[in-house]
């Protein structure tokens, strides 16, 4: 039953895409923080992960066209991947919960190994379903039309790229706020099982929906994969070149030749015409080694900055919501005001001219997010560690290690210039500390190094030194030391517990903004307001005589100060590089395909955004630089090369009309010579479906 001229089934596909791309990006958004904060992974580590799984959701859409095209069709392979891509949500979910190992109900799981197994399981099932489904469901959409609905049909695929922006955009925006909530059953921590729940639910409802519109549905069987197909002839190709690899064969012009004895002409054209694209895809996945580090390099980049808008608090995994509202606004400019004035100056800007600075602009991207990195730097190596002594200056102490086989031992000496040798075998670097100032009870320094958080402690003069990773003190939270009791008896801090005689409590993580504390030690009660600033650290000393007036705070770490605005230069550069190499990528691909190979060059782009990915974990484990600037400014030049190696291939290509060569080789495979009028016909009317529908409607009937 048609509604406006559209089938009513199209409406049920529409929404199913919406609630699955909500589901996907929205848990992609919190993916790395998750990895970073409460999974433990080092930012190597998490970003590894993090490209690891999107390189596999980008390669089993080949493995979901098979399995459609070939044996359960588009229908019931994206119903049952659905139900495996929901059952990933869920242990996602389930994986965030920190309550269930959190057996001392200090807030943090006791038992990660737990948590990364299921995570783990989850994200695997996520990719299976994701992927598989990825190809199927906008051609399931686009089957429902009929031969006389082709204008509704290209109105239906624009809307299905909306949803998909639309999706996109809601979900960075949303998922980041659930995630910045506090929830749990015996301890508040960050929601990242609401986060991930969140998108959870949405694809159970994406499923729901789907099949509610199953009596709706125009359902094609299997009809067979021409993927297959192409494989078999180029397999074939190559066994036969090996068995006749003597000199005494004659030479023939092209390798897929071989394939002659077996297969048919026309195959082996439309094959050479897909090896001569797949050729020019070689480039491209550097790329997407730089694209899809915006929701790891560079959410783990602005962790480290000041999301403080005024009125708007952003939080660092929200400003990948910067890249699809771009994207909605930049389309229309692209296509209705620069390519024209292009154009009309003149200028033969081809596709892969096009995509050749879509490249060049992604690599500049890179390089203005390393001078903000730099900047970062700057302000992070400006920090001050204070170090506190009980009584006066020491001038030679050996500190051993207290805390297991981590750190071995460290040395400091009190002269102008201080140094600290210490070897760590989890990190095995050395650093050194320089001495700022002087004074009667603590010495100030300023490290070089980010450390992994340690307290060492020693017995007279040592209250306490704090190692700190300033990376790790971001965005998401204030690190509050500690707060130290000066009391002559145990006191009760909110938040922080019980703190005995002389002592320190532990860590804790709060929000940004101005927060009060109740110190009460049975008799009295006083109340402690304070203003903390983004990724701080404070130290806050409760006097004998126990008045909130007279608490003392030392700032330890100061408050991330480079703001995270300086980001969206390097989102607008890429973002302006992904609409000319990406929109103008999948144009060329489908102009350059033979009409039943479409899916094949889909399927080998799809195949450039997961090698793309894997070249971020080569870099990210192999390399091991230690600066991120220098890791982003890698990334550009190797970019910037192969922009200039793709510059040179696309120089030299030649542009098809597969619609002609496909005519032609019709004619060679002995069509009657009465037939060769009305193929030339068939011929002119496949080169002029791309300029006039109306004779590509001709041409059909």
């Amino acid at each position: 039953m048609p509604v406006c001229g559209y089938p009513l089934s199209i409406f049920f596909i529409v929404v199913n895409e919406f609630c699955e791309r909500f589901s996907y990006y929205g848990m992609r958004a919190v993916l790395v923080l998750y990895f970073r904060y409460f999974l433990r992974f080092d930012d190597d580590l998490a970003t590894s992960i993090y490209h690891t799984f999107v390189a596999l959701c980008y390669l089993t859409p080949i493995l979901g066209a098979i399995v459609a095209d070939s044996w359960l069709g588009k229908f019931k392979t994206i119903i049952y991947l659905s139900i495996v891509y929901a059952i990933g949500q869920v242990v996602m979910a389930v994986s965030a919960i920190h309550d269930i190992t959190d057996t001392d109900r200090d807030g943090t799981p006791d038992n990660l190994t737990l948590h990364i197994v299921l995570s783990m399981v989850g994200l695997l099932l996520i990719a299976l379903g994701t992927g598989g489904i990825k190809p199927c469901v906008a051609a399931f959409g686009g089957d429902q039309f009929q031969d006389h609905q082709a204008k509704q049909r290209s109105t239906f695929f624009s809307v299905f790229y909306l949803c998909i922006n639309g999706g996109s955009l809601l979900s960075t925006i949303i998922t980041p706020i659930l995630r910045g909530q506090e929830c749990g059953i015996h301890s508040q921590q960050k929601c990242y099982p609401l986060a991930f729940g969140v998108p959870a639910a949405l694809m159970v409802v994406a499923l729901v929906v789907f099949i509610i519109g199953s009596g709706m549905y125009h359902k094609t069987e299997p009809q067979g994969n021409i993927m297959l197909d192409v494989c078999k002839c180029i397999g074939f190709a190559i066994k036969n070149r090996f068995r006749h690899r003597s000199s005494s064969y004659p030479k023939r012009t092209h390798w897929m030749d071989w394939a002659e004895e077996k297969h048919e002409k026309l195959l082996i054209a439309q094959i050479k015409m897909v090896l001569k694209v797949l050729f020019l895809y070689i480039p491209l996945p550097m790329f997407w080694t730089l694209f899809d580090q915006k929701g790891s390099r560079w959410t783990l980049q602005a962790t480290t900055m000041d999301g403080n808008f005024g009125s708007l608090i952003l939080q660092p995994d929200q400003m990948q919501t910067v890249n699809p509202i771009l994207i909605l606004t930049l389309v229309p400019i692209m296509d209705s005001v620069v390519y024209p004035l292009i154009k009309k100056c003149g200028l033969n800007f081809t596709p892969l001219r096009r995509m050749t600075v879509g490249m060049f602009l992604a690599a500049m991207a890179f390089v203005a997010a390393a001078l903000v990195q730099i900047q970062i730097d700057v302000s992070v190596y400006n920090t001050y560690i204070v170090w506190q002594f009980v009584s006066g200056l020491v001038k030679y102490s050996l500190i051993r290690n207290s805390l297991g086989p981590g750190l071995q031992e460290i040395y400091i000496m009190t002269k102008s210039k201080l140094r600290v040798s210490h070897f760590d075998p989890l990190h095995g670097n050395t650093f050194t500390v320089y001495r700022i100032g002087t004074h009667n009870k603590e010495i100030i320094l300023f490290a070089k190094s980010l450390l992994v958080p340690r307290i060492i402690y020693s017995h007279s003069w040592l209250t306490w030194m704090c190692f700190l990773n300033f990376y790790a003190l971001s965005q998401l939270c204030v690190f509050i030391s500690r707060f130290v009791n000066g009391m002559a008896g145990a006191v009760n801090v909110s938040t922080f517990g019980s703190i005995d005689y002389s002592s320190a409590s532990n860590y804790s993580l709060i929000s940004n903004g101005k927060a009060t504390f109740t110190i009460t030690n049975g008799a009295n009660t006083c109340k402690y307001s304070r203003e903390f600033g983004f990724g701080s650290s404070y130290t806050l000393l409760i006097p004998s005589h126990f008045c909130s007036e007279s608490i003392s705070g030392v700032e330890d770490i100061q408050p991330n100060s480079f703001h995270m605005g300086w980001q969206i230069p390097q989102y607008f550069l890429i973002t302006c590089g992904e609409v000319v190499f990406s929109v103008t990528g999948l144009e060329f691909s489908y102009s350059q395909a033979p009409s039943n190979m479409k899916a094949v060059l889909q399927a080998g782009w799809l195949f450039t955004v997961a090698i793309g990915n894997f070249i971020v974990l080569i870099v990210a484990e192999i390399a091991q630089i230690e600066e991120q600037w220098a890791e982003f400014v890698l990334f550009a030049s190797l970019l910037v090369a192969v922009c200039v190696i793709f510059s040179i291939m696309a120089y030299f290509y030649t542009y098809m009309d597969p619609a002609e060569i496909e005519a032609q080789f019709r004619d060679k495979d002995g069509t009657e010579e009465s037939d060769k009028e009305e193929l030339q016909m068939q011929k002119k009317d496949f080169v002029d479906h791309h300029n006039d529908d109306d004779e590509a409607k001709q041409s059909k009937m």
